[in-house]
């Protein structure tokens, strides 16, 4: 089994609802993620491993994905370390697109090949 979108993880159904994904680290190897979630109609905090091309992740019930609801005690540091990593994340993305943006030459040669792809998919009629 693939990775498993932490926002699908919803087992067991009787216990599991309101999934709201802090942070995921996406389909690449060690993938996890941590998520806000009624566990047994309480607001609580959990983790998951997110599986790869050997498995679906930890923890499981039944061969179903499911989640680790973090103790109490741990929650707030989890939390505040799981916003902190997507927020540096997201400004390391936005850092790159500035760059992009700023490299006249690269821009210039981009306009330049997505322009003759327009005149190639015109002369394909």
């Amino acid at each position: 089994m693939a990775y498993v979108d932490p926002s699908e993880v919803v087992a067991p159904k009787d216990s599991v609802e309101d999934v709201h994904v802090v942070y995921d680290r996406g389909p690449v190897p060690g993938s996890w993620s941590v998520a806000r979630l009624k566990w047994k109609k309480v607001s609580s905090l959990a983790i998951r491993w997110n599986g790869d091309e050997s498995n679906g992740g930890s923890p499981q019930s039944r061969g179903n994905p499911t989640w680790f609801i973090v103790p109490d005690a741990l929650s707030h540091a989890v939390l505040e370390a799981a916003r902190k990593l997507r927020e540096d994340e997201e400004r390391g993305l936005m850092d790159g697109y500035r760059a992009m943006a700023a490299d006249r030459e690269r821009e210039e040669e981009a306009e330049e090949w997505s322009e003759a792809l327009i005149g190639d998919s015109s002369e394909a009629r």
